[in-house]
């Protein structure tokens, strides 16, 4: 059967038609079906790679790394996940050991954004853009089995401290020394570790007499150990305060706007109260997030 031109003509039109709808012709990005003007605003190399590459140490409850190294759950998971589906791109997390590693890698365009969360500074705004989305108090895990006798924050001054090296918490242990020598006692002896994991093996073992950390990371610790140990919290006068908490991403990458708008969609949708309910978390809840905070104190 011979099938005339004029279908043959309207088929290879039709065909045509459909290669454009998919793209591919013209070298941009193909639009998502159902994508939003958030997803339009993401820089390009985003989109091209469909993917936000998040990086991150193991740090519970925000990140729980499972033992083949790779899996992650915990607030950090579901967070990213529910700003990827309001930014139309899938997140995934890569495990390095620790902030530095995850600065330089983002410095270096091997990540797109760090979780953290991290303390909000002047200093990390001037290549990061700083979104912040919780606040927090530094706390001190005590071994119950320890013979050190701190049973409050006071106590502290002359004893080992194991904390995150580059952490909000080394920047505490130092307000706290100070503190301490104005109360003619020895500071802290601060020993750095890679991840939280670390600072509370350094505590159990016996290396340090207390772990620092965060107070929802403590009270996480603690609800998995509760026989294991005890906290502190470290006080206003000791030079505490309430720190602003950031998800970090290069300046230069363009995406820090777009996620903060991201972050206002999932407070509206209900997401950003789901996640912090579920994980007890509403102490340290904000009510909106903001970007770049240290800059404009």
């Amino acid at each position: 059967m011979r099938i005339p031109r004029t279908i043959l003509a309207g088929a290879a039109a039709l065909a045509l038609a459909g290669v454009a709808a998919c793209g591919g012709g013209d070298g941009e990005t193909q639009r998502p079906a159902g994508a939003t003007a958030l997803y339009d605003a993401l820089p390009e190399g985003i989109k091209e790679a469909g993917v936000i590459r998040f990086a991150g140490d193991s740090h519970p409850p925000y990140r729980i790394v499972a033992n083949d190294g790779k899996t992650v759950t915990g607030i950090d998971k579901e967070l990213q996940d529910a700003l990827g589906k309001v930014l139309g791109v899938r997140t995934e997390i890569s495990i390095v050991s620790g902030l530095p590693a995850a600065l330089s890698g983002m410095l270096a365009s091997r990540y797109d954004a760090f979780n953290g969360p991290v303390k909000d500074s002047a200093e990390r705004e001037k290549q990061f853009d700083a979104l912040v989305w919780m606040v927090t108090r530094t706390s001190y895990l005590i071994p119950k089995a320890g013979s050190s006798a701190i049973k409050s924050s006071n106590d502290l001054c002359g004893k080992r401290v194991a904390g995150t090296a580059g952490s909000i918490v080394e920047d505490q242990a130092k307000r706290l020394t100070e503190w301490c020598a104005k109360q003619g006692q020895p500071g802290l002896d601060f020993i750095g570790f890679a991840d939280t994991n670390g600072t509370i093996l350094a505590a159990k073992s016996g290396r340090a007499d207390a772990a620092g950390m965060t107070e929802s990371a403590a009270l996480d610790v603690l609800a998995k150990e509760k026989d294991a140990f005890t906290y502190v919290t470290q006080t206003e006068e000791q030079g505490a305060g309430v720190d602003q908490l950031a998800m970090l991403v290069p300046k230069s990458s363009g995406l820090g706007p777009v996620m903060l708008e991201a972050f206002k969609e999932i407070f509206k949708n209900g997401e950003y109260k789901k996640i912090m309910d579920k994980y007890g978390l509403q102490n340290v809840a904000v009510q909106e997030p903001k970007m770049n905070t240290a800059a404009a104190q």
